[in-house]
This record gives structure tokens, sequence and C-alpha cells, in this order.
């Protein structure tokens, strides 16, 4: 019987080239989510939002990983960006559709909101809430900055997500920004990444957590500690927060998540993330 974790931890993907050099680094390469499932139970899952698996590939994945691990996809494209919510029926059904054989290995499904998208478009968020069957866990990302300003969009945006059962992503980029390097990586980082405010808000019981380091992973340690009493704060009201670790490339992505983990585990006693019981290769790439 598998017991249920305290917090989930992971990376935003199970597979980087740079790994195997690193903390997983060792095995099969065609065994690289299996691997990844040995110490991080979730996965955040950003290749949904350019294409759906196909259903082999989720028959694949069933089989490669066990509870209490949880895939944590990403709404497509098509109904975030390229559709705006609008008329998104036959896109969310297709989604859902095609991850249901998972049902029990799927975690919160979060829907990441373009930077136009503002206080203006909030009824057209609400009706697409309304229609999320039950069942689920979901999450919502903003990237206006009006959501970010302690203000009357900012205060609405929260309530809605909270009176609709749905977690308001927290996407940390405040070290990233505040120490930015000149090399390639990280200036693409900085080009990519959004410069807002943290509002680490828990409007439902699966608080999510993005956080994205420099290169060099000490710049954020204080931050580290940040979320560790966060993160202990939650557990403390009942709530099961999912944290994702980043940096400008991810090479380094697994030890940031063993930094926070180490901290978190010295702080007390909680289940969520399992040491490396051994290095694990990459496979070619998700699907």
């Amino acid at each position: 019987m598998s017991i249920t974790p305290d917090y989930y931890i992971g990376l935003p993907q199970w597979h980087h080239p740079a790994w195997h050099e690193g903390l997983l680094a060792g095995r099969d390469r065609s065994a690289a989510l299996a691997g990844y499932a040995q110490s991080f139970n979730s996965v955040e899952g950003n290749t949904t939002f350019y294409g759906l698996p196909s259903p082999d590939t989720v028959q694949r994945w069933i089989q490669e990983v066990a509870a209490p691990f949880r895939f944590c996809f990403k709404f497509p494209r098509t109904i975030s960006h390229d559709q705006g919510l609008h008329h998104t029926e036959s896109e969310l059904q297709t989604f859902l559709h095609r991850l249901d054989p998972l049902a029990d290995r799927l975690g919160v499904l979060w829907l990441q909101l373009p930077a136009a998208f503002g206080p203006a478009e909030l009824p057209l968020l609400a009706r697409f809430l309304l229609q999320l069957p039950a069942g689920f866990s979901f999450a919502v990302e903003a990237r206006h900055p009006a959501f970010f300003e302690r203000g009357d969009a900012d205060r609405r945006f929260s309530e809605l997500l909270a009176a609709s059962g749905v977690n308001r992503i927290a996407f940390d980029t405040r070290a990233l920004f505040r120490d930015p390097a000149d090399d390639p990586i990280t200036r693409e980082a900085l080009s990519a990444k959004p410069r807002l405010p943290l509002r680490p808000v828990a409007t439902a019981g699966a608080p999510m957590v993005r956080l994205i380091t420099p290169l060099q992973l000490e710049l954020g340690d204080d931050l580290l500690a940040y979320w560790v009493a966060r993160v202990l704060k939650w557990i403390d009201e009942g709530r099961t927060p999912w944290l994702f670790f980043h940096t400008p490339d991810c090479a380094r992505a697994p030890e940031l998540a063993a930094r926070f983990a180490a901290r978190l585990h010295a702080a007390r006693n909680v289940r969520g993330f399992r040491p490396w019981p051994a290095p694990v290769v990459a496979q070619p790439g998700l699907f």
C-alpha cells in the first residue's frame, strides 16, 4: 500500500541531456521515466502545451510509474493562447479524454494564461472553469501585471479561483532577475520568464509553486528557506503543496530540488522526496 505524500516535488521534465553526467546518471536510457520516479513523485508536464501524447505513449507511461507518482500536465496552447479560452469545448474534451487512461496517475492539470489575458477577461475565465469536470485537480497561472498588484483585479482573480476550487500557481522568478548573469543560457531565460511579483496565495487544497534560480544555485538559497516555511504552513493547514524546480537550462534542476528537499526534511520529517537510489540515464525524448 502506498503512503500519501505530504507534498509533491518534481522538475519540468524527466529527461535532460545533461543529467547523465549528474545525479540522474547511470541507467538504461529507456528507463528514464521509471528512474526519475524513484526520486521524484511528480513531473510538471510542459510538453502537452505543444501537443498531446499518442494513446500508445500514454499506455506506456501507465506501465512505467506507480502510485504515488503524479503527472501534472499543462493545458494545450490551442486552448489557452490560440483560442484564448473561446469555444474550447472540443479541445478540452480531447485533452481530458487523451489523459483519462492515466486517471489515478494525474496530479494538478494546469492552465497558463497569456500575458495579455487581463482583468477584462475574468468573466471568460469564469465560464471556462465551469466547464472543468469534477474528479480532477486544476491550477491557473496568470501573467498579466494587474493580477499581482494586490488591487481589485488581484482580489477578484484569487476569489474566482477559490470559489471554483482551483489553485493559483506561484511562479517565483525573483532570484533569476535579481542576479542576472550575462551568459547566453541566462539571457534566454531572462527573456522567456515573467518578471512579476510573487503572490503565494493558496486558493484551494493543492497550491502549486514553480521556482527558478540562476545557474549558480547558491544565489537562490534564501528563497529555498522561504518556501520551506511556506510549504510547512500549507501542510499544517491540511493542504498538499506541489513544487517544481527550474534552472535556466534545467541542467541543474535535480540538484536544486535536492537542495530544497534537504532543507525541508531537516525542518520536519515529511513524506515526499526520496534520495536518488542510483543514477539514471535519460531517454532521447518524451514522446
